[in-house]
């Protein structure tokens, strides 16, 4: 029913309209406000709806993991992140739906905004990894010719690095663009442009040198993880190539941390470049009397029982002789470089004991010579042989053309003269 104020204010036609509208105003019910209680159950509704779906969706991929022989350890990169992602959604929602304090709608819709951006990136990030994983699955490097499976799980393994930290700039710039007054920062970081010039400038400091060359390394097969290299004269495996440096295993069990610009700039050897199979030399030093054919046929022996040669290659060689010694050099082969060293150790053990006990002639010996001293002969006087001067007809006749210009005194005549003053 219309108030009497009103009434009086309204034309006559519109009466019975307004009449009309305010009798059905009066008969349409209430919506609720939202209460508190309502916001638990909204709450609890929403926690529920996010383990069930969870439930059904975790029970078809666990099925087609055990079916294609995915890692277990993929799947619960990605089932932790799938979780947190589709609760704080619903969670989002039962604050939109029912939050009874609506002036704290804005500030949890930015925090909730913040967990949704961070867990998306998360799952991306679980997703990536586990997708790179299964490619290291496929290529394992505990066989022997594993020289391809090491490229790949170099190139993959700085893949994933690479792809977390563009996962994690992405996050942050998103998650800056959600503040007022910072969008151009986030914007910044997210602009392609700004990516570049970012790293443009920062690639020509020192410090991210290190990072190029690792990218570097990564996919130019120059080192892969688990090659035999030999590094400031010490000999290891290559365990880890990271963005900015290189762990070398030694044998002793040391690390040795280098930058990756150390590979990039100064020569290295490695040992497992195309293959693992490598060639070993063990030397000798042995008397003339060693025979090498006897030494040959011991070898053919030796290496007949053992597993650590790969039969490829034998040789044995007497590349030099001097000095009272016989220079013998054997080559053998085996399958990779540890075994190649436990087999050079072997013969070198074997073919010694050899020499020792079937071949004393061979053992090295210094050889030292007893000679009498002989008596001093007086020696005597050189004979005139003639020179430039002196010595014939011709060479005093030449030394005349020196002398001519001196009157020189006959010694006949001096001597006369001499003894006539004596008397």
């Amino acid at each position: 029913m219309l108030s009497p104020l009103l009434a009086a204010s309204l034309p006559a036609e519109s009466l019975p309209a307004a009449s009309t509208s305010t009798a059905a105003v009066a008969a349409t019910p209430m919506i609720a406000v939202p209460s508190w209680p309502a916001f638990a159950i909204a709450v609890a509704v929403a926690i529920v709806v996010a383990l069930v779906v969870a439930v059904v969706v975790t029970l078809p991929v666990r099925l087609l993991a055990r079916r294609r022989r995915w890692e277990p350890t993929a799947l619960r990169r990605i089932r932790r992140p799938f979780r947190v992602l589709l609760l704080v959604i619903l969670l989002w929602t039962a604050i939109e739906v029912a939050l009874p304090e609506r002036t704290w709608l804005p500030r949890l819709e930015h925090g909730a905004k913040i967990l949704v951006i961070a867990a998306t990136a998360w799952l991306i990030a679980g997703a990536v990894s586990a997708a790179l994983g299964g490619v290291l699955a496929r290529y394992p490097t505990d066989v022997d010719d594993n020289r391809v499976a090491r490229r790949i799980r170099t190139q993959v393994l700085l893949l994933r690095r690479i792809s977390m930290v563009v996962l994690v700039v992405i996050a942050v710039g998103a998650i800056l663009l959600t503040f007022p007054g910072v969008e151009a920062l986030g914007g910044s970081l997210l602009a392609s442009a700004g990516l570049v010039s970012v790293v443009a400038g920062l690639a020509a400091q020192s410090t991210l040198a290190n990072l190029f060359a690792g990218v570097q390394l990564a996919f130019s097969d120059a080192i892969r993880v688990d090659d035999v290299v030999v590094v400031e004269t010490q000999w290891g495996r290559i365990e880890e190539i990271t963005l900015s440096y290189v762990v070398v295993h030694l044998w002793d069990d040391r690390r040795l941390v280098l930058p990756s610009t150390y590979f990039t700039t100064t020569p290295f050897e490695n040992w497992t470049r195309h293959s693992s199979d490598l060639l070993g030399a063990v030397e000798f030093d042995l008397d003339w009397g060693v025979s090498p054919t006897a030494m040959r046929d011991e070898l053919d022996f030796v290496l007949s029982r053992t597993e650590l040669w790969d039969r490829r290659t034998k040789v044995l060689q007497v590349t030099d002789a001097v000095g009272g010694h016989v220079h013998v050099r054997i080559l053998v082969s085996a399958k990779n470089a540890g075994d190649l060293f436990d087999l050079r150790c072997y013969v070198r053990e074997q073919l010694v004991e050899w020499v020792r006990h079937s071949e004393p002639a061979g053992l090295p010996r210094q050889r030292v010579e007893m000679v009498d001293a002989a008596p001093a002969r007086r020696r005597e006087p050189p004979a005139d042989t003639g020179g430039l001067f002196t010595g014939s007809a011709d060479a005093e006749k030449r030394g005349l053309s020196f002398t001519q210009a001196i009157p020189l005194p006959d010694p006949v005549e001096v001597q006369a003269d001499a003894e006539a003053r004596e008397r």
